[in-house]
C-alpha cells in the first residue's frame, strides 16, 4: 500500500509499506529456485544445504527482492495517482517500529501541466532579402579576400599591408615578458596591434628602425604591464601588399567550377547565397517563435530534468574541447554555468512535445525525408549522405526533431502576427565588408 503527498512545487513523495511476510516468502522462493543449480565444492549440483545457500546468497537475494518490490509499489502508486514522473526518484528506507512491514519513501518530481497561451498578439518579424547581383559581387569579394596573396612592396607601409618586424620593448629601461619578438608578422590598420604600435609602423619602409612610446591600457590582459608606459624599438624587415586574385577562369576553377566558366561560377554562388540566406531567415524566425512560445507558456521546469540536461551539455562541451586537443582537466566545466541554457531547452522540449501531441504536429515520413535531403544537398554526394542518415536511428531521430520544430514554427506562424520586413543583405548575413 502507498500514499502520495505533495511537497513544494512539482515535488511529490510516495510512502510505501511492504508486508515483511511477503518479502520473506519471496526471498525463500528465490533461494529455493537458486539452490537447484548452485555448485559448491563438496556438494553435488542441487544438493547444497539451504542454510548454506541462505548464508552465501541471502543478502544479495534480499536486496534484489526489496528493490523489485519497492519499484513495483512505486510504479503502482504513481499509476494509480496518474502521475508522470520526471527524472529518477530518491528512495529512502524508513526506520519504523512496525516489525510486520518495511517502510520506504520515494521523493520525485512530476512533469508540469503545459498550457500554451494565446499567440494572437505575438508578432514575428520575417526578414525579406533580395539576393541580387550586388549580393553576389559582395560574396565574390569575400572569396577573393580569403585567397589573398601578399607580395613585396617597395614603398612605405599603409593600411592593409602585411609587415614582418623585429621589436624590443622596455619599461623603465628593463625588458618585460612578451615585450620582444623576431620576424613578427601582422597586418597594418586591422586592430591586431595596439593603436600606438599601428601608428608607428604605418609609413615605415623595409630596413627602417623607429623608437616610440606606448602606454598599455588599464584593462590590458597582461596584468604586469597594464597601465604602464613602454619604450619600443621596431625594425621593419619586410613590407608586403595584398594581391587579390582576378575574377577569371583560374579563380572559377579554385571554387570548384571544372571548366572555369565565370558565369557558371556566379550562378552557383547565387544559389549558395540564396540557400544560406534562406537558412538564416529560418533561424531568425524560429528564434522568435521559440521566444514567443516561452513567453506565452508560464512553466515550472523540473529541477531534475534541468540537471540532466546541464550534465549532457557539459559532456558535449567536453567532447568538443577534446576534439580540439584540449584535455578536460585543462579547462574544467561547471554544470551550473549551463543551467540557464538547460532550463530553456527543457522548457521548449516540454512545450514542443505538448504541441506535437495536442495539435498533431508529429512529422510525417515525407517531411522527415525532405529535411534529410535538404541537409544532404550541401554535400558533394547527396544520395550517399541520405543513406548515411537512414542507416542509423539516432541520426534520423535528430532529423525528425528538426522536422517537428519546423512544423511547430508553421503552426505558430499561423496563429501569430507575421510582419514581412525588408532587410538589407549585409544585415542578414552579418557582413561587415
Amino acid at each position: 500500500m502507498a500514499n502520495v503527498e505533495t511537497l513544494q512545487g512539482l515535488e511529490r513523495r510516495v510512502s510505501m509499506k511492504l508486508p515483511a511476510d511477503d518479502i520473506e516468502r519471496q526471498v525463500g522462493e528465490r533461494l529455493k529456485k537458486l539452490a537447484r543449480n548452485i555448485r559448491m565444492p563438496g556438494f553435488r549440483p542441487g544438493k547444497v544445504p539451504m542454510k548454506l545457500v541462505s548464508q552465501t546468497y541471502g543478502p544479495q537475494v534480499r536486496s534484489e527482492v526489496l528493490s523489485d518490490a519497492v519499484q513495483k509499489a512505486f510504479n503502482d502508486a504513481v499509476k494509480e495517482a496518474n502521475l508522470k514522473v520526471a527524472g529518477y526518484p530518491r528512495i529512502e528506507k524508513k526506520d519504523g517500529a512496525d516489525d510486520k512491514a518495511l517502510e520506504f519513501s520515494a521523493t520525485f518530481e512530476i512533469y508540469p501541466e503545459v498550457k500554451v497561451g494565446d499567440l494572437g498578439d505575438a508578432t514575428i518579424e520575417r526578414p525579406q532579402v533580395s539576393v541580387d547581383d550586388a549580393a553576389v559581387d559582395k560574396t565574390i569579394e569575400i572569396l577573393r579576400k580569403q585567397r589573398t596573396k601578399f607580395v613585396d612592396a617597395s614603398r612605405p607601409a599603409k593600411d592593409g599591408d602585411r609587415l614582418t618586424v623585429d621589436f624590443e620593448g622596455t619599461i623603465d629601461g628593463q625588458p618585460f615578458q612578451g615585450g620582444a619578438a623576431k620576424d613578427f608578422v601582422f597586418p597594418v590598420g586591422e586592430g591586431r596591434m595596439l593603436k600606438e604600435f599601428d601608428e608607428a609602423a604605418r609609413g615605415m619602409s623595409a630596413g627602417e628602425t623607429k623608437t616610440f612610446e606606448l602606454r598599455f591600457p588599464e584593462d590590458y590582459h597582461g596584468k604586469d604591464v597594464a597601465g604602464k608606459t613602454a619604450s619600443f624599438k621596431v625594425t621593419v624587415k619586410k613590407v608586403e601588399e595584398p594581391q587579390l586574385p582576378e575574377i577569371n577562369a583560374e579563380f572559377a576553377k579554385s571554387l570548384g567550377i571544372a571548366d572555369g566558366d565565370v558565369q557558371k561560377m556566379r550562378t552557383e554562388i547565387r544559389a549558395n547565397v540564396e540557400r544560406e540566406s534562406g537558412k538564416r531567415i529560418e533561424a531568425r524566425v524560429k528564434s522568435q517563435v521559440l521566444d514567443a512560445l516561452l513567453a506565452k507558456t508560464p512553466l515550472e521546469v523540473p529541477k531534475s530534468l534541468i540537471q540532466m540536461e546541464a550534465q549532457s551539455l557539459v559532456e558535449r562541451a567536453a567532447a568538443d574541447l577534446q576534439a580540439r586537443g584540449i584535455k578536460p582537466e585543462q579547462m574544467p566545466l561547471d554544470p551550473a554555468a549551463f543551467e540557464q541554457t538547460a532550463q530553456r531547452r527543457v522548457a521548449l522540449g516540454l512545450i514542443i512535445g505538448e504541441l506535437a501531441r495536442t495539435e498533431n504536429l508529429q512529422p510525417k515520413p515525407a517531411e522527415v525525408r525532405a529535411v534529410v535531403e535538404a541537409e544532404a544537398a550541401t554535400y558533394e554526394s547527396p544520395a550517399e549522405v541520405v543513406k548515411w542518415f537512414y542507416m542509423q536511428p539516432q541520426r534520423l531521430s535528430e532529423m525528425e526533431g528538426v522536422a517537428l520544430e519546423a512544423n511547430v514554427v508553421k503552426w505558430v506562424l499561423s496563429k501569430a502576427k507575421v510582419l514581412d520586413k525588408p532587410t538589407p543583405f549585409d544585415e542578414l548575413m552579418g557582413s561587415n565588408t
